[in-house]
């Protein structure tokens, strides 16, 4: 292609696809390069859209199996038909790829489809497996995401050892599930299949679930959902699995005493993490450099080791996560445009939606311990709520975390009911650095979940008033 864009974005995830928006709306000539038949990467299609959309209809089947009736609705025999559920998942996948589609066209983005590659600071390689055209750039942005950790001693199969991807798609609700790895992904998914029929067994190498979240609410979900059914094998090491056509067997030692152990499934899903995707970027010939960890090495504008070309999302440090790259991507684009783009790290959220859900911002308590940082606490539960009591759902707290002497709120924990909802507060009120009290000051409206957010930034200053 003759025409020089002043933007070409590899990758249509929602960090490539939100930036390629933004680069329209600035006015940059702006091309974004995908392999995959569809837009929206792995959120859209086969991460966080389906995954809800399943966690979504399990909550609904489970709570006409079990809860309905307390509220006085009698519904009779409840079966899964999980072809249905299936179909409205994919429905929603389409409708969301296909908006992407039309923005695209709106904001008159070019959309190449085939794999890209660079080939100098300023030339993008589209492959589409019959020919090879030549996209120039006056810059480049690397937006290609993560794909599944598979462990080299239990391979992939899509049939028994399974990834993510694979779990989202499942024609029938396994018998046993056994998920390696306690982290968003296992616990998801775990859920999914739990609710609908499966026992879930999660082994989790470490002495708590949820990664790096708060200590004392990871362990509190870990109890909730124990309670709900799920088995926990912690502390334990997978060292590999036997697969048959009927399932497989897993084998583990325990790390607390060493002895060995075998653990029978029909389906093991390995959800271990994720590594960066940059596979055939032709990063090594284009002289962009990577960390030991495989990531793609950049400055504070998000600047490879070639000026030009740009890296954002799961490709560079950070978690990884869709609205953490959807803002890099945003980023860069105003950078490009002569702009200053910046990410604010501190205020990024994390969610984990089980239910109760998740959801957390900033420091843990064990972070600030660890940097010695003077904190105060203000905590309350959800079961002293009017609004959950009215849900059936009163597991969990909220935590707040805010500076001794300043009040500055430097963290923010949530494990309750749209948890993921009332994060959204938390993050606005740390990204204008407000204290606790500025929450503590502010109109929550009543009956709402939102409550227990203030009473526990009165709580910091020992002052809630609904306990």
């Amino acid at each position: 292609m003759a025409d020089t864009f002043d933007l070409v974005i590899i990758g249509a995830g929602p960090g490539g696809y939100t930036g390629a928006i933004r680069a329209a709306q600035l006015g940059l000539k702006t091309a974004v390069v995908e392999m995959a038949p569809t837009l929206g990467g792995t959120c859209l299609n086969v991460g966080c859209i389906p995954s809800k959309a399943l966690l979504d209809s399990s909550e609904h089947f489970h709570a006409a199996r079990a809860e309905l009736g307390e509220h006085g609705v009698k519904v009779g025999s409840v079966v899964l038909d999980l072809p249905t559920m299936m179909q409205r998942k994919d429905k929603i996948v389409s409708d969301l790829t296909g908006g992407i589609a039309y923005l695209f066209k709106k904001n008159k983005i070019i959309h190449f489809q085939g794999k890209g590659r660079l080939v100098d600071g300023n030339t993008v390689e589209v492959i589409d497996g019959k020919s090879t055209v030549p996209v120039k750039a006056k810059n480049v942005m690397l937006a290609t995401g993560s794909v599944p950790n598979e462990l080299p001693f239990m391979p992939f199969d899509g049939e028994r050892i399974v990834s993510s991807t694979d779990a989202l798609r499942f024609g029938l609700v396994p018998k046993h599930l056994v998920v390696v790895g306690g982290g968003v992904i296992g616990l998801e998914l775990g859920s999914v299949w739990k609710r609908l029929g499966a026992e879930v067994t999660i082994i989790e190498f470490t002495s708590k679930i949820c990664g790096g979240m708060d200590s004392k609410m990871s362990k509190r979900l870990q109890q909730i959902l124990a309670k709900q059914g799920m088995n926990f094998i912690m502390e334990a090491k997978v060292i590999g699995a036997d697969v048959t056509p009927e399932g497989a067997t897993v084998h583990y030692e325990s790390l607390k005493d060493g002895s060995a152990h075998d653990l029978v499934a029909d389906k093991v899903l390995v959800a271990t993490g994720r590594r960066p995707f940059a596979d055939g970027l032709g990063l090594a010939e284009a002289g962009v450099n990577r960390d030991p960890q495989g990531r793609v090495e950049v400055n504070q504008h998000f600047q490879t080791s070639v000026p030009s070309v740009y890296a954002i999302g799961d490709l560079i440090r950070g978690p990884m996560l869709a609205h953490k790259a959807e803002e890099e991507g945003v980023a860069v684009a105003e950078i490009v445009a002569g702009k200053p783009g910046h990410v604010n790290y501190d205020t990024v959220p994390g969610v984990i939606y089980t239910w109760p859900e998740f959801a957390s911002v900033g420091k843990t308590e064990d972070e600030l311990t660890d940097a010695g940082v003077e904190y105060k606490v203000g905590s309350f539960p959800f079961s002293a709520n009017g609004r959950a009591k009215a849900l059936a759902s009163t597991d969990g707290m909220v935590k707040i975390l805010a500076d001794t002497k300043t009040d500055k709120v430097l963290g923010v924990h949530i494990l309750g009911p749209r948890a993921s909802d009332m994060i959204a507060e938390a993050v606005v009120a740390m990204e204008f650095s407000a204290s606790s009290e500025d929450i503590a000051r502010s109109f929550h409206a009543h009956p709402t979940l939102a409550e227990v957010m203030r009473e526990a930034a009165l709580a910091v200053d020992g002052r809630a008033r609904q306990m």
